[in-house]
Protein backbone atom coordinates (compact mmCIF):
# COMPACT_ATOMS: atom_id res chain seq x y z
CA UNK A 1 0.00 0.00 0.00
CA UNK A 2 1.45 3.39 -1.09
CA UNK A 3 1.98 5.91 1.68
CA UNK A 4 0.88 9.48 0.92
CA UNK A 5 3.19 12.36 1.67
CA UNK A 6 2.07 14.66 4.37
CA UNK A 7 0.66 18.01 3.06
CA UNK A 8 2.72 19.75 5.73
CA UNK A 9 5.94 18.39 4.25
CA UNK A 10 4.96 19.47 0.71
CA UNK A 11 4.16 23.01 1.89
CA UNK A 12 7.45 23.15 3.82
CA UNK A 13 9.45 22.14 0.75
CA UNK A 14 7.66 24.66 -1.46
CA UNK A 15 8.20 27.47 1.02
CA UNK A 16 11.86 26.57 1.38
CA UNK A 17 12.30 26.65 -2.41
CA UNK A 18 10.64 30.05 -2.60
CA UNK A 19 12.85 31.29 0.19
CA UNK A 20 15.93 30.03 -1.66
CA UNK A 21 14.80 31.81 -4.84
CA UNK A 22 14.25 35.05 -2.92
CA UNK A 23 17.66 34.72 -1.28
CA UNK A 24 19.28 34.10 -4.66
CA UNK A 25 17.64 37.22 -6.10
CA UNK A 26 18.72 39.30 -3.13
CA UNK A 27 22.28 38.06 -3.46
CA UNK A 28 22.31 38.84 -7.20
CA UNK A 29 20.90 42.32 -6.53
CA UNK A 30 23.52 42.93 -3.85
CA UNK A 31 26.31 41.81 -6.18
CA UNK A 32 25.08 44.10 -8.99
CA UNK A 33 24.66 47.01 -6.57
CA UNK A 34 28.14 46.50 -5.14
CA UNK A 35 29.60 46.31 -8.65
CA UNK A 36 27.81 49.52 -9.62
CA UNK A 37 29.00 51.36 -6.54
CA UNK A 38 32.53 50.10 -7.09
CA UNK A 39 32.47 51.24 -10.72
CA UNK A 40 31.13 54.67 -9.72
CA UNK A 41 33.89 55.04 -7.12
CA UNK A 42 36.54 54.08 -9.68
CA UNK A 43 35.17 56.63 -12.17
CA UNK A 44 35.10 59.38 -9.53
CA UNK A 45 38.65 58.59 -8.42
CA UNK A 46 39.83 58.56 -12.03
CA UNK A 47 38.15 61.93 -12.70
CA UNK A 48 39.74 63.39 -9.58
CA UNK A 49 43.13 62.46 -10.97
CA UNK A 50 42.30 63.41 -14.56
CA UNK A 51 40.12 66.44 -13.77
CA UNK A 52 40.99 68.11 -17.06
CA UNK A 53 38.94 65.48 -18.93
CA UNK A 54 35.83 66.64 -17.09
CA UNK A 55 36.63 70.25 -17.98
CA UNK A 56 37.00 69.33 -21.66
CA UNK A 57 33.69 67.45 -21.64
CA UNK A 58 31.91 70.38 -20.02
CA UNK A 59 33.39 72.84 -22.54
CA UNK A 60 32.34 70.62 -25.45
CA UNK A 61 28.84 70.28 -24.00
CA UNK A 62 28.53 74.06 -23.64
CA UNK A 63 29.75 74.58 -27.21
CA UNK A 64 27.37 71.96 -28.53
CA UNK A 65 24.45 73.53 -26.67
CA UNK A 66 25.36 77.00 -27.91
CA UNK A 67 25.63 75.69 -31.46
CA UNK A 68 22.23 74.00 -31.24
CA UNK A 69 20.64 77.16 -29.83
CA UNK A 70 22.21 79.32 -32.55
CA UNK A 71 21.04 77.00 -35.33
CA UNK A 72 17.54 76.93 -33.86
CA UNK A 73 17.40 80.74 -33.74
CA UNK A 74 18.64 80.91 -37.33
CA UNK A 75 15.93 78.49 -38.46
CA UNK A 76 13.24 80.50 -36.67
CA UNK A 77 14.48 83.75 -38.21
CA UNK A 78 14.68 82.19 -41.67
CA UNK A 79 11.16 80.80 -41.41
CA UNK A 80 9.89 84.23 -40.36
CA UNK A 81 11.64 85.93 -43.28
CA UNK A 82 10.45 83.28 -45.70
CA UNK A 83 6.87 83.54 -44.48
CA UNK A 84 6.85 87.34 -44.69
CA UNK A 85 8.24 87.20 -48.20
CA UNK A 86 5.89 84.49 -49.45
CA UNK A 87 4.38 85.44 -52.81
CA UNK A 88 2.41 83.58 -55.45
CA UNK A 89 1.50 84.66 -58.95
CA UNK A 90 -1.67 83.48 -60.64
CA UNK A 91 0.23 81.38 -63.22
CA UNK A 92 1.89 79.55 -60.31
CA UNK A 93 -1.44 78.91 -58.62
CA UNK A 94 -3.10 77.80 -61.86
CA UNK A 95 -0.37 75.20 -62.44
CA UNK A 96 -0.79 73.57 -59.02
CA UNK A 97 -2.57 70.32 -58.28
CA UNK A 98 -5.71 70.99 -56.26
CA UNK A 99 -4.11 69.60 -53.06
CA UNK A 100 -1.04 71.80 -53.55
CA UNK A 101 -3.42 74.73 -54.08
CA UNK A 102 -4.86 74.02 -50.63
CA UNK A 103 -1.29 73.92 -49.26
CA UNK A 104 -0.62 77.32 -50.83
CA UNK A 105 -3.72 78.81 -49.18
CA UNK A 106 -2.61 77.38 -45.84
CA UNK A 107 0.86 78.93 -46.27
CA UNK A 108 -0.66 82.31 -47.11
CA UNK A 109 -2.73 82.18 -43.92
CA UNK A 110 0.42 81.37 -41.96
CA UNK A 111 2.17 84.29 -43.63
CA UNK A 112 -0.63 86.51 -42.37
CA UNK A 113 -0.02 85.38 -38.78
CA UNK A 114 -2.30 82.34 -38.43
CA UNK A 115 0.21 80.05 -36.78
CA UNK A 116 -2.18 77.11 -36.43
CA UNK A 117 -3.28 77.11 -40.09
CA UNK A 118 -3.68 73.56 -41.35
CA UNK A 119 -4.94 71.81 -44.44
CA UNK A 120 -7.75 69.37 -43.68
CA UNK A 121 -9.10 68.87 -47.18
CA UNK A 122 -9.85 65.39 -48.43
CA UNK A 123 -12.65 62.87 -48.32
CA UNK A 124 -15.12 63.68 -45.61
CA UNK A 125 -13.78 67.20 -45.05
CA UNK A 126 -17.37 68.52 -44.82
CA UNK A 127 -16.62 71.62 -46.82
CA UNK A 128 -13.42 72.65 -45.00
CA UNK A 129 -10.09 72.51 -46.80
CA UNK A 130 -8.12 74.92 -44.60
CA UNK A 131 -8.70 75.96 -40.99
CA UNK A 132 -6.90 78.76 -39.17
CA UNK A 133 -7.13 81.17 -36.25
CA UNK A 134 -6.04 84.71 -37.00
CA UNK A 135 -4.13 86.95 -34.53
CA UNK A 136 -7.45 88.45 -33.44
CA UNK A 137 -8.86 85.13 -32.31
CA UNK A 138 -11.27 84.63 -35.22
CA UNK A 139 -11.69 81.10 -36.54
CA UNK A 140 -11.42 80.83 -40.33
CA UNK A 141 -12.83 77.95 -42.37
CA UNK A 142 -11.83 78.02 -46.03
CA UNK A 143 -13.10 75.93 -48.90
CA UNK A 144 -10.77 75.86 -51.92
CA UNK A 145 -11.97 75.49 -55.50
CA UNK A 146 -9.04 75.11 -57.88
CA UNK A 147 -9.57 75.41 -61.61
CA UNK A 148 -6.77 74.09 -63.80
CA UNK A 149 -7.82 76.42 -66.63
CA UNK A 150 -8.13 79.41 -64.33
CA UNK A 151 -10.68 81.95 -65.56
CA UNK A 152 -11.56 79.64 -68.46
CA UNK A 153 -12.57 76.83 -66.10
CA UNK A 154 -16.02 76.12 -64.75
CA UNK A 155 -17.38 78.84 -62.49
CA UNK A 156 -18.01 78.36 -58.78
CA UNK A 157 -21.75 78.29 -58.31
CA UNK A 158 -24.37 78.52 -55.59
CA UNK A 159 -24.24 74.77 -54.75
CA UNK A 160 -20.59 75.17 -53.71
CA UNK A 161 -21.54 78.03 -51.39
CA UNK A 162 -24.43 76.02 -49.97
CA UNK A 163 -22.06 73.26 -48.86
CA UNK A 164 -19.86 75.81 -47.09
CA UNK A 165 -22.86 77.54 -45.54
CA UNK A 166 -24.22 74.27 -44.18
CA UNK A 167 -21.05 73.17 -42.36
CA UNK A 168 -18.66 76.09 -41.76
CA UNK A 169 -20.36 77.47 -38.64
CA UNK A 170 -22.45 74.55 -37.45
CA UNK A 171 -19.80 71.84 -37.84
CA UNK A 172 -16.46 73.66 -37.83
CA UNK A 173 -17.27 76.61 -35.57
CA UNK A 174 -16.25 79.25 -38.08
CA UNK A 175 -16.31 82.95 -37.36
CA UNK A 176 -15.33 83.63 -40.97
CA UNK A 177 -16.42 81.26 -43.74
CA UNK A 178 -14.58 81.74 -47.03
CA UNK A 179 -14.49 80.14 -50.45
CA UNK A 180 -11.31 80.71 -52.46
CA UNK A 181 -10.94 80.05 -56.16
CA UNK A 182 -8.50 80.83 -58.91
CA UNK A 183 -11.42 80.83 -61.32
CA UNK A 184 -14.73 82.61 -61.75
CA UNK A 185 -17.75 82.92 -59.46
CA UNK A 186 -21.31 83.18 -60.77
CA UNK A 187 -23.46 86.19 -60.00
CA UNK A 188 -26.09 84.16 -58.10
CA UNK A 189 -23.31 82.64 -55.98
CA UNK A 190 -22.03 86.09 -55.05
CA UNK A 191 -25.55 87.17 -54.12
CA UNK A 192 -26.09 84.05 -52.02
CA UNK A 193 -22.75 84.63 -50.24
CA UNK A 194 -23.79 88.17 -49.26
CA UNK A 195 -27.13 86.93 -47.97
CA UNK A 196 -25.54 84.21 -45.83
CA UNK A 197 -22.56 86.26 -44.59
CA UNK A 198 -20.08 84.16 -46.54
CA UNK A 199 -16.92 85.58 -48.10
CA UNK A 200 -15.81 84.97 -51.67
CA UNK A 201 -12.19 85.28 -52.77
CA UNK A 202 -12.37 85.25 -56.54
CA UNK A 203 -9.48 85.29 -59.01
CA UNK A 204 -8.91 89.03 -58.77
CA UNK A 205 -8.93 89.11 -54.96
CA UNK A 206 -6.71 86.03 -54.84
CA UNK A 207 -4.18 87.74 -57.12
CA UNK A 208 -3.95 90.74 -54.78
CA UNK A 209 -3.71 88.56 -51.66
CA UNK A 210 -1.20 86.02 -52.98
CA UNK A 211 1.15 88.50 -54.64
CA UNK A 212 1.12 91.13 -51.89
CA UNK A 213 1.68 91.32 -48.17
CA UNK A 214 -1.74 92.40 -46.88
CA UNK A 215 -3.61 89.81 -44.80
CA UNK A 216 -6.83 88.44 -46.20
CA UNK A 217 -9.04 90.11 -43.57
CA UNK A 218 -7.92 93.51 -44.84
CA UNK A 219 -9.14 92.63 -48.34
CA UNK A 220 -12.59 91.39 -47.36
CA UNK A 221 -15.63 93.40 -46.34
CA UNK A 222 -17.79 92.87 -43.26
CA UNK A 223 -15.33 90.60 -41.46
CA UNK A 224 -16.49 89.90 -37.87
CA UNK A 225 -14.83 92.01 -35.16
CA UNK A 226 -11.83 90.62 -33.25
CA UNK A 227 -12.50 88.11 -30.49
CA UNK A 228 -9.52 89.25 -28.41
CA UNK A 229 -6.95 92.08 -28.34
CA UNK A 230 -3.81 91.56 -30.39
CA UNK A 231 -0.45 93.20 -30.92
CA UNK A 232 -1.72 93.96 -34.41
CA UNK A 233 -4.69 95.92 -33.05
Amino acid sequence: MTRRRSPVRRRTRRSSRRQQQRDARLIAFAVVLAAGIGLAVMVVNWLLVHWWVLVVVLVLAVLAGAGWLYNRQQRVQWEAVRAQGLRYGLPQLDALHHTRFEDAIRELMRRDGCRDAQRVGGRGDLGADVKATDPYGRRWVIQCKHRRNGARGSAVGTPDLQVLNGTARQVHGADVAVIVTNGRVTGPAVTFAKQQRLHVVDRQTLAVWASGSRPLWELLRAVPPPRRPSSLS
